[in-house]
């Protein structure tokens, strides 16, 4: 006859070979290591980044609104202030994960350690909170989680995960920590998907509110719009002046306009995407990526 105390001892030792074959929590790296981070969701772990692939501040052309308003928002951010979580959506290619790169390099130059930079795949939010956790214990530094090309799609419950990290549960969100994301979709998911739940759902309202409230969580709406001809032209002389380019002004705008028009769009991608052809043919060696230098010691723009 089996006893309470066997079954006790039973549930423990099987307690016990549950905790010897689990893996171990996740350690805390050492945040001196590095200012800019990848979050690892499978193993729980932030691996430093010694390069990072970005353009300077200066260099982005067109989008002053936008820059000028993260930028305070992050420095703000960056001295210990109230700031907010930002979306930056709109047209493709005009820049808006350069601009994020851009400025925490940008504070990092004014103030080395000052800010960290965390990217994120969307195919790790569900370990978001544990992310938050590690955030948690250091409250001295100050972490920007960036996610690019957020977007979700249809029965995609990655955004349940997102939303309870940005506003919910009970710890909520660590005061040391703000959500970057860009996105091409204002709401962060198909207009037709949208149109779909109002369509054939039984409460329609409440089905699109479950779906958009998500782009509530984000104080700051930055919107990024296709650029113009004056501005195509301003990026590509821009890049031009900076890597020392030798080309004349004539040939330089007949390849730029040729460029655009196979294309068929004009953006600060396909600017950049003319500028490393042009450069290869002329013979220019261009860096797109830059040492990051630790947080003790002088940083580079």
């Amino acid at each position: 006859m089996t006893t309470d105390f066997d079954q006790g001892e039973s549930l423990r030792r099987i307690a016990e070979a549950l905790e010897r074959i689990s893996p171990p929590p996740a350690q805390a790296p050492d945040f001196a290591q590095a200012t800019v981070w990848v979050w690892r969701g499978a193993g729980e772990r932030l691996d430093p980044v010694t390069r990072v692939s970005r353009v300077p501040l200066a260099r982005l052309v067109g989008i002053d609104r936008a820059r000028d308003t993260l930028l305070a928002n992050t420095r703000r951010f960056a001295e210990g202030l109230p700031a907010n979580n930002a979306l930056l959506w709109g047209a493709r290619g005009m820049g808006k994960s350069a601009l994020v790169k851009a400025i925490q390099a940008e504070i990092e130059g004014e103030k080395p350690g000052s800010l960290h930079l965390i990217e994120i795949l969307r195919e790790d939010l569900p370990t978001l909170g544990r992310l938050l956790s590690i955030l948690r214990e250091a409250p001295e530094r100050r972490f920007v989680m960036f996610c690019d090309d957020l977007s979700f799609d249809k029965d995609d419950a990655h955004y349940k995960a997102l939303k309870a990290a940005l506003d919910g549960g009970v710890e909520g969100r660590p005061p040391n920590a703000l959500l970057y994301a860009t996105s091409n979709r204002r709401h962060l998911m198909p207009r037709d998907m949208i149109d779909n739940e109002r369509q054939t759902a039984i409460h329609p309202g409440e089905a699109v509110e479950e779906k958009v409230s998500l782009s509530d969580r984000f104080g700051l709406w930055l919107g990024f719009h296709p650029c113009g001809q004056d501005e195509y032209f301003a990026m590509i002389e821009g890049y031009v002046a900076a890597y020392g380019v030798p080309v004349s002004p004539e040939e330089l705008r007949a390849e730029a306009v040729e460029w655009r028009q196979t294309r068929g769009s004009m953006s600060g991608r396909v600017a950049w995407q003319f500028i490393q052809d042009l450069a290869g043919r002329k013979g220019v060696r261009i860096e797109s990526s830059a040492p990051v230098a630790p947080p003790l010691a002088s940083a580079a723009s």
